[in-house]
């Protein structure tokens, strides 16, 4: 007997009058023509959004809306002792095809100073260019000395080739480079990823998709060695990452097979730095869905994962596949641990009625899709990841918009607690989420999760809708709150009022947490000291819960200001110190 689960619309395009499986690739350089500057106003002053737990830090901005053709890479790495590196794919252009402009921008929270190294009042000018001209599609990593690597691909001379950018110190933003045309040719979409001995891995694809492995041996800048290659089978689209242990001299190279039906994965190894390889070998997917419905990896699945135990992790999504077609719902996010007894263990399911389904969720994607992977340093693992909401739709593209999740675990992947949303997308879309690494030292530590506010959800790049000024978003959550969040549910009423500020002392802005234990008018205004109000980023009804508001510094001169929280009868102040 033929038994299906609850499935809606073949995956990846659904659009009015096209319900085929659609994949669809941004090559460099081709994007369709056509688009031209929205008459929509920057997200602070128009498009509106917002976060249900922590506080943000904005970064820098990009009208360049598409981050990766599949899976999420690693944009966001701490450097214990330094700092914490940000990056993303950056662009100003409003028109055209070609995006000259395009570079790898970086920004850097410095523990010292606690605060970010480029802000500008205007956020398309925050943070700096990473390399010297026209570059895409790049990860960031460390050395254990704190500086940034950066891989990317670029134009060379005989067409698109890899090349390493690395900083001349922690968050210095001053780059040099490694060519690597010479030795690896016309290819591009190239992760890298740094050793536990400063070894630099290099994960490259051509445009007809095969893949080759090389590195930077530790001491060995700027040269790359002769590449591994062909690694097989191909994919079929870059679908491909790569990850090293800052534990041993493990590396792993993950990929997943888009032309298959149902699409299926490989992983490869190698413990000496990257000297030798094992065999590919086939990651059998988990049994999500029962019956005569199949379990397939995506496009957007597989970030791989070296946790503190020196543990290969894995994490991705996986969609249903009936009668050789698949469907964006329910999807699922699973974990991968070849140590654990099952390795595969379940992290999250979305999906909704199908009558409920009102757009689609667009190009490369499932209804939960992109996951990305980090721990805290008590060895929790967290997972984030972009899930659309079925009613939330984007009128100028009938495209559904998107909300960050992130879900953790305690025991090594075992067991997973309930999913957490970070986001509350309103007229935005929060797309291509990447956790950090490891999370920020602390009692309780801080994750940070990096991810793109795109005023009009669907692709700008891909002729969807008009260019925005998007902003680039860095959310900080406690472990511990995503914790209290997984076990009493978010809709746990606080006992009282509660307002707090992150960072303080801070430059530029600051987060202010508060929590009301009633629904009300709620008021969170800014004094000095003379007694003079200066800001008030709240005055509304709130329902009781947990919120959270920034403030900007912008036009306040450095030093003491006092937050106040007036709700249902309550009455909490908080010092604030602003430096210059």
């Amino acid at each position: 007997m033929f038994r299906l689960l609850v499935i809606l619309l073949p995956a990846l395009l659904f659009a009015a009058g096209n319900l085929s499986p659609v994949t669809v690739l941004q090559q460099d350089g081709t994007a369709p023509a056509g688009p031209v500057l929205a008459p929509v106003p920057p997200v602070q002053g128009g498009a509106t959004f917002g976060i249900d737990i922590g506080t943000i830090d904005t970064v820098g901005g990009t009208t360049y809306d598409w981050w990766a053709n599949g899976p999420v890479l690693r944009m966001v790495k701490n450097a214990p002792g330094f700092g914490v590196h940000v990056l993303w794919m950056n662009s100003a252009a409003t028109s055209g095809t070609t995006f000259d402009d395009r570079n790898m921008r970086y920004n850097y929270y410095d523990f010292a100073s606690h605060a970010w190294n480029w802000i500008d009042p205007d956020y398309m000018q925050s943070g700096v260019n990473v390399f010297t001209h026209r570059a895409g599609y790049g990860d960031i990593d460390a050395l254990a000395t704190g500086e940034a690597i950066v891989g990317c691909h670029y134009t060379g001379t005989g067409g698109i080739t890899p090349k390493v950018a690395r900083d001349a110190a922690a968050g210095a933003g001053i780059f040099d480079y490694a060519d690597g045309e010479s030795v690896l040719g016309v290819c591009q979409w190239a992760p890298v990823s740094v050793g536990q001995d400063g070894t630099i891995n290099i994960f490259p694809i051509t445009a007809g998709y095969v893949m080759s492995y090389s590195h930077i041996a530790a001491g060995g800048w700027p040269t790359f060695a002769a590449p591994i290659t062909p690694i097989s089978p191909s994919p079929g689209f870059p679908t491909h990452d790569v990850t090293a242990s800052k534990v041993s001299g493990k590396v792993a190279l993950t990929w997943e097979i888009s032309t298959d039906i149902p699409q299926d994965a490989y992983m490869q190894t190698s413990t000496d730095n990257g000297a030798t390889w094992t065999s590919a070998t086939q990651l059998n997917p988990p049994e999500a869905f029962g019956g005569d419905t199949v379990s397939s990896f995506h496009i957007t699945s597989l970030f791989p994962f070296y946790d503190n135990n020196d543990r290969l992790n894995i994490v991705a999504n996986v969609m249903p596949y009936v009668n050789d077609t698949g469907y964006i719902i329910p999807s699922q996010i699973w974990h991968y641990c070849p140590d654990n007894v099952p390795q595969w263990n379940r992290i999250h399911v979305a999906g909704c009625a199908p009558a409920h389904l009102q757009a689609a969720v667009g190009y490369n994607a499932t209804y939960a899709c992109r996951p990305s992977m980090g721990q805290d340093n008590n060895g929790n693992l967290f997972v984030a990841w972009e899930q659309f909401d079925s009613a939330n739709v984007e009128p100028i593209t009938s495209r559904l918009r998107a909300d960050i999740f992130v879900a953790g675990s305690g025991d090594g992947g075992l067991t997973w607690m309930p999913a957490v949303k970070l986001t509350s997308a309103g007229t935005s879309s929060m797309r291509f989420p990447s956790i950090i690494d490891l999370a920020v030292d602390g009692d309780p530590d801080t994750i940070f999760v990096v991810y793109e506010v795109d005023q009009i959800a669907g692709f700008f790049v891909q002729s969807e809708g008009a260019a925005t000024n998007n902003v680039v978003i860095v959310q900080k959550i406690t472990s511990d709150d995503i914790v209290g969040l997984a076990e009493n549910g978010p809709g746990t009423t606080p006992v009282r009022a509660e307002l707090s500020a992150t960072p303080n002392p801070f430059t530029g802005r600051t987060g202010l947490s508060y929590s009301l234990p009633r629904a009300g008018r709620a008021v969170l205004e800014v004094f000095d000291l003379t007694g003079r109000s200066v800001s008030r980023p709240v005055d509304g009804f709130k329902p009781a819960g947990r919120y959270s508001a920034t403030l900007q510094a912008q036009g306040l001169a450095p030093g003491i200001y006092v937050a106040r929280l007036t709700a249902g009868g309550y009455c909490v102040t908080t010092k604030l110190v602003l430096t210059n």
